[in-house]
């Protein structure tokens, strides 16, 4: 659609061009004090249009770094999702063993236990296929990223060195899901 000129626009048209324009250049007819005023105005207007041009750079790299941000965020988000649900499989899985050990009392060749450690060989295969590992920790040396001290105890071990396991710890990923209970060896008994 084309626009028809009217006796408005043609007015502020005029005005527009009527405008004085300001530059570093003083007119020849002015004196030393307009001339310091006029190059005044100037730096001010180049010290405000650099401020406001680093202001715009700041803003949009604070955006491109917020973007980032956020999509790392949501990967570790859903990265992560399942965290929950395992860590409470996890426990899941620690009754299990239990339930499995007094099975074991009845004997290893009852239908029972063998039914038992099957189901047990298939939640472990899940886990593992979801990311998440078993933290070995018996007879290694203690590690409080990875363990957590429940006792000391004199043995022939080292100083330091995990004596059992009393309940299993898990990694999700690349990520510590629970620390493992261990009882730590404080050395030879004296």
């Amino acid at each position: 659609m084309r626009k028809i000129p009217t006796e408005q626009n043609k007015e502020m048209k005029q005005s527009a061009s009527a405008k004085p324009v300001l530059s570093s250049a003083a007119p020849p007819h002015a004196t030393g004090a307009e001339q310091a005023e006029a190059e005044d105005a100037t730096a001010s207007l180049q010290a405000d249009l650099d401020r406001f041009r680093d202001l715009a750079l700041r803003s949009q790299a604070d955006f491109e770094n917020y973007k980032k941000r956020a999509a790392r965020e949501k990967e570790e988000a859903i990265k992560y999702a399942n965290s929950s649900l395992l860590e409470k499989l996890v426990a899941i899985v620690d009754n299990f063993e239990l339930g499995l050990e007094a099975a074991k009392g009845e004997g290893e060749q009852s239908p029972v236990y063998s039914g038992m450690t099957l189901v047990l060989k298939q939640l472990n295969d899940f886990l593992a296929e979801n990311g998440l590992l078993p933290i070995g920790a018996e007879e290694k040396k203690f590690d409080p990223n990875l363990h957590e001290a429940i006792a000391h105890q004199p043995s022939h071990l080292p100083e330091g060195t995990i004596i059992r396991q009393t309940r299993r710890g898990y990694r999700f990923k690349d990520r510590l899901l629970r620390p493992s209970q261990v009882v730590v060896s404080s050395g030879p008994a004296k």
